[in-house]
């Protein structure tokens, strides 16, 4: 077929294109900018046109496949229906593939992304030659996606819009369940209810693995640091024996000893051109801040934590804000980016600006800035000092201008 992906550059669509490629589809997308996603797309040799309307789509297009983060009102979108073209959601066109293999599909508020890493490398290390969809560019893998056998998907599965329930997973990993997207799930219950609908589905010669399960594994040596690391290994370790009982300890145990991480989930970028140690991660719910800070004091107690945060979703800000500052408080200094909305638009009253107070209301030291002064601001420290940039949005780039001043 010939495919036209609006969004491409997206982690998932990104992905999604380089499996259809490998599939023999004819792929092209677009996406509002250049990133490391459109990057590694052109260089497997999948086209993506680096603005959006609706000349971009071909006339013979069979299917155009859009993000969430394309609204209907899209000129690719309003082209395609003005063309007769069928349109599918990223999860509705990876809902379609599940169907065809057998699936592990790994979910969870948080760690899924290191977790579907994880336990890809160790099926790849025992020979079983996975297909995988994963929410990061893998160190290992150089890629989002790792082609593989054509009957056996890993994926990461998000439960956001209940995308969770397009996926048929024969096995489901369940990493953990905290109440977020709060713009879709108005209360925890409600969370719960379709991770509940997910378990269920899955048939009666498959299984769940949750943290009951995986608990009952034992202490991995990583280089990955943090306690969470551990149960997203304990986690992949699990799925690895439920799905091919014949996987060695001696397998997991090297596999996990030798992944080296994921992109934007606590990493090292490099030295500041004063010495600071400049890491990035995606932390953007206030637990997984907070469990980042903490690994970060117990493995580097003698550095001064200085974090830059980008708040993702004005809806998450504004549900959040106590627990957020809070964490954010435990840094030595916090440096607070504008909100990034991504597919939302402004509340009032919900600001940088009134999370910075709120840091500072709770013993912290925190200051609201643009993207560019947190930027300069930063090049100031030391080799005393741990920077991190943190968020789910584009905040890695002050992280990469830091380490090339």
């Amino acid at each position: 077929m010939k495919l036209f992906m609006s969004g491409i550059g997206g982690i998932g669509m990104s992905a999604l294109a380089q499996l259809y490629a490998a599939q023999g589809h004819e792929v092209i997308g677009s996406d509002r900018a250049l990133s490391p996603t459109t990057e590694l797309l052109e260089r497997k040799g999948i086209r993506v046109l680096i603005v959006q309307r609706a000349e971009n789509v071909p006339d013979d297009a069979n299917l155009l496949i859009y993000s969430d983060a394309v609204p209907d009102s899209n000129p690719e979108r309003v082209r395609a229906r003005e063309l007769c073209i069928p349109q599918r959601s990223y999860f509705e066109a990876l809902g379609e593939v599940s169907k065809s293999m057998t699936t592990i599909a790994v979910a969870g508020t948080h760690g899924k992304t290191t977790t579907t890493a994880m336990l890809v490398k160790i099926l790849k290390d025992a020979g079983k030659n996975p297909t995988a969809i994963i929410g990061s560019i893998v160190k290992d893998f150089g890629s989002n996606f790792v082609e593989g056998d054509p009957n056996l998907l890993v994926v990461e599965a998000c439960e956001y819009r209940d995308h969770l329930l397009e996926l048929s997973p024969k096995y489901l990993v369940i990493t953990n369940m905290e109440w977020d997207h709060t713009d879709w799930f108005t209360t925890e219950a409600q969370m719960r209810q379709t991770f509940q609908k997910a378990i269920d589905a899955v048939p009666s010669d498959g299984k769940v693995i949750d943290e009951t399960v995986y608990t009952h594994e034992p202490e991995y040596e990583l280089s990955l640091i943090g306690e969470f690391n551990q149960d997203n290994a304990r986690a992949a370790a699990a799925a690895a024996r439920v799905a091919f009982p014949d996987i060695t300890e001696e397998t997991i145990r090297a596999s996990l000893k030798s992944f080296q991480g994921t992109w934007r989930r606590f990493e090292l970028k490099g030295t500041s051109k004063n010495g600071a140690a400049v890491y990035d991660d995606y932390a953007h719910h206030p637990t997984a801040v907070s469990k980042t800070i903490d690994a970060v004091r117990e493995k580097f107690p003698d550095k001064q934590i200085v974090v830059a945060f980008h708040p993702h979703l004005y809806t998450r800000t504004r549900d959040f804000m106590n627990e957020f500052s809070t964490a954010l408080a435990t840094a030595d200094e916090v440096f607070v980016a504008p909100i990034f909305g991504a597919r939302e638009e402004p509340i009032d009253g919900i600001t940088s600006e009134v999370l910075a107070e709120k840091i500072r209301l709770e013993g912290g030291h925190a200051e609201h800035l643009l993207l560019e002064a947190i930027g300069e601001r930063l090049s100031r420290y030391g080799a005393d000092t741990l920077i991190i940039t943190m968020g789910a949005g584009d905040i890695y780039k002050v992280a990469d201008a830091l380490i090339k001043k």
